[in-house]
């Protein structure tokens, strides 16, 4: 409606500066006098008309000196007939140049239909104008059911499975599935069913969409995609028809795939949203489960589903008949990562020295899209200076933004500030190195980046997806390094060690409530997670112990972070010329990479310790 008025508001400032400019050309010349009959026989009788033309009952007349002037005569009698009964010189009409126009037949009708026909043709055009938005807005009314569904575009640069570094199994699984609707007889000779939807579960960057691409380009099929957030619209029954309309479009072009991004928009667990059983999403939930495995079964059509929150989903949704497969996607290892590396680093210019194998180390638990953020930052840090080739040290900087945020060269400290930061993160590193289970020091800097004045780097020497309680105390004396460092050095501390210590504490109190690690109270969980899962989040930690258990939970946590920070002390204490030679370096340097940093340690002798 808003469209409509607008069009109809410039319509009619068109139409006025229009008649504007008209009237001012066809008013440009000076206007003719008017006379009547009598006026004209006058002037007539005096010698002062040289011409009339007689056009209908419309007199045009020429003075003395070229003045135009009209008249009108009786429209009963003729022009002559109407000069004689006024008594004009027969002389002086002589002496007149008389012209007869015969009027056409068209400017007769035109000039008594024009004024009234116009008026109407302009309504009418307004109308015509209205009328067409309206009828524009009834057609997306009528096809306001009809979901977005689009069909994969086959082209020469499509995605395959050879586009997809590591995921070994999870590409095994797909290709069956691609395999099933190339080759169905094979399969079904033996008796075996066809599954009817894969669900594929990760974190975020693992590679979801990427793999769907993937099957997109290996399928000899229709691969028809969307997102589960367009199924749902404020207006009650929507969501169910755009389901509806979707899994028909894609039955018609069977077999197919059909994949349905962000699974988790509309299939989460029902009945723990607002609204019960009229909610919209509910709705279109159940339209989904009955188009997966209602009465009709006999289908060639495969739902692929992706999503990061596998455990808000509807256990319906789960159950067999409807996804039969689960594809987990992992974070990559340091292999995987090495091969996604050289994925994306095609059409980069890479210095020919580059070690991909240094950059898989340093990046544990990055993944497929972080490792892709890497070099696309290690390019442009590259481009900003003015080089026409990806360094190493490039590649090593794009990590640290990736992870921590940009470096802050700009950012004014005083001398003081400097020193304070030096030894604190000179407190971590020599606390990590004295240790036999933390991971090895990779990179000190105290140049700031994002919120950090200063960080520590350290990278575990392989991949760790298990993790002792020895090897969390060191995480925990090593994060308390700092806070001792500052403490010793200056006989204070400062806000700096504030992430640090509640990265402890945070960490600590998991050991205590979730990781059964405390000798005092045993192999137990403690605390339940309510979680709603309409908002798909946790909103409370309720308590399933008593006020005496939370109390030794408290103690225990405290005594995790007091040997922590006794053998951060002890370290310290013990290898203070250490420290300062670290300090006093970091200070004049500012980075120190991993070969520096063990260079300086050589000369003390430092032998790592337990806690």
């Amino acid at each position: 409606m808003k469209l409509i008025t607008l069009n109809l508001f410039w319509a009619v400032i068109t139409f006025i500066v229009l008649a504007v400019i008209f009237s001012f050309f066809l008013n440009t010349g000076p206007k003719p006098e008017a006379l009547t009959i009598n006026d004209l026989v006058s002037r007539i009788n005096a010698g002062e008309v040289t011409k009339v033309v007689v056009s209908g009952n419309d007199l045009k007349v020429t003075l003395s000196g070229d003045k135009a002037a009209i008249a009108k005569k009786e429209s009963e009698s003729s022009f002559s007939d109407t000069l004689a009964n006024l008594g004009v010189d027969k002389v002086a009409l002589q002496k007149i140049a008389l012209e007869i126009k015969d009027e056409s037949g068209f400017q007769f009708w035109m000039g008594i239909l024009l004024p009234t026909i116009l008026p109407l043709l302009v309504i009418g055009f307004f109308f015509w104008i209205i009328f067409r938005q309206a009828k524009g807005g009834a057609s997306q009314a009528f096809t306001f059911g009809r979901a977005n569904i689009r069909l994969f575009a086959h082209s020469k640069d499509k995605t395959t499975f050879k586009d997809v570094a590591g995921l070994r199994e999870a590409k095994q699984e797909l290709e069956e599935v691609v395999d099933f609707l190339k080759n169905p007889k094979k399969f079904l000779e033996i008796g075996a069913r066809i599954p009817r939807g894969v669900l594929l579960m990760g974190s975020p960057g693992t590679g979801k969409t990427l793999l769907a691409r993937a099957v997109a380009g290996e399928a000899k099929v229709p691969f028809f995609h969307i997102s589960a957030s367009e199924f749902v619209e404020m207006f009650v029954g929507v969501g169910a028809s755009r389901t509806r309309d979707a899994f028909a479009t894609a039955k018609k072009a069977a077999p197919a795939i059909l994949f349905i991004d962000e699974i988790d928009a509309v299939g989460r667990e029902r009945g723990a949203g607002v609204g019960g059983g009229h909610d919209e999403r509910e709705q279109t939930l159940n339209q989904i489960l009955v188009e997966m495995d209602g009465f009709e079964r006999d289908t060639r059509l495969i739902v692929l589903a992706a999503t990061n929150r596998p455990d808000v989903l509807d256990s319906a949704l789960l159950r067999p008949g409807r996804f039969d497969r689960r594809v987990v996607l992992d974070m990559p290892d340091i292999k995987d990562r090495e091969e996604i590396l050289k994925i994306h680093s095609r059409g980069k210019a890479l210095d020919k020295d580059i070690d991909l194998r240094k950059i898989a180390v340093r990046t544990p638990g990055f993944s497929g899209a972080d490792l892709a953020n890497v070099l696309n930052e290690a390019a442009i840090l590259a481009a900003r200076n003015n080089s026409k080739i990806i360094k190493q040290d490039n590649i090593y900087d794009s990590i640290e933004k990736v992870m921590l945020g940009p470096e802050r060269r700009g950012r004014v400290i005083s001398d003081k500030e400097k020193e304070i930061v030096a030894y604190h993160e000179a407190g971590h590193a020599l606390v990590a190195a004295g240790l036999k289970d933390a991971d090895p020091v990779h990179k000190v800097s105290i140049i700031s980046r994002g919120q950090a004045g200063g960080y520590t780097l350290k990278l575990p020497i392989e991949e760790v997806r298990l993790h002792t309680s020895s090897q969390f105390l060191a995480d925990l004396a090593t994060a308390m390094g700092g806070y001792v460092a500052e403490k010793e050095m200056f006989g204070d501390i400062t806000t700096g060690a504030s992430n640090d210590i509640k990265v402890a504490s945070d960490l600590a109190r998991k050991m205590v409530t979730r990781f059964g690690m405390s000798e005092k109270l045993g192999p137990m969980t403690f605390g339940e997670s309510h979680e709603m899962v309409f908002l798909g989040k946790e909103i409370s930690q309720g308590r399933n112990y008593s006020e005496k258990v939370a109390a030794d939970i408290d103690k225990e946590v405290t005594g995790f972070i007091n040997r922590a920070f006794a053998a951060a002390k002890k370290i310290i204490n013990t290898n203070k010329k250490a420290l300062d030679a670290i300090a006093k370096t970091l200070i004049e340097k500012e980075i120190l990479e991993q070969e520096d940093f063990y260079n300086i340690l050589k000369p003390f002798n430092l032998k790592p310790s337990g806690i």
